[in-house]
């Protein structure tokens, strides 16, 4: 079982993740916004961030560099998750991030690359 959090600001989102991620047996922790994500990751220890771009207070692209730079949170794989479409590119060679997917999204899909992840599998980015 894998701890995982999750960084969005779409209720229906964070359901659909909810349901995908405990399904596969893992517990998950949720954030509204960038601000609280990053208080939640340097709170605790997690395996995978599952992270959205458009997010109040503090957005998601902001919360991955911190991410990216913090000791405590550097080598914690994340998950892009956005329906900012076009934006694959930003992240091509940011070594935190292992995965981008679009909204909408298929959980099956989802599923599978945090299986992937978890099992330290090679990236597909």
């Amino acid at each position: 079982m894998a701890r995982i959090l999750i960084v969005d600001d779409d209720p229906d989102v964070i359901e659909i993740v909810r349901y995908t991620m405990m399904r596969g047996g893992h517990e998950l922790n949720e954030a509204k916004n960038g601000k609280e994500g990053l208080e939640a990751a340097t709170r605790q220890k997690f395996d995978l961030i599952i992270l959205d771009l458009m997010m109040p207070e503090m957005d998601g692209l902001t919360l991955n560099q911190h991410l990216g730079t913090a000791a405590a949170t550097k080598n914690i794989p994340v998950i892009i998750l956005t329906a900012k479409g076009r934006m694959k590119d930003t992240f091509e060679n940011v070594p935190n991030v292992r995965y981008y997917m679009e909204k909408p999204f298929e959980p099956v899909v989802l599923e599978e690359k945090v299986k992937d992840i978890l099992a330290g599998k090679t990236p597909i980015k």
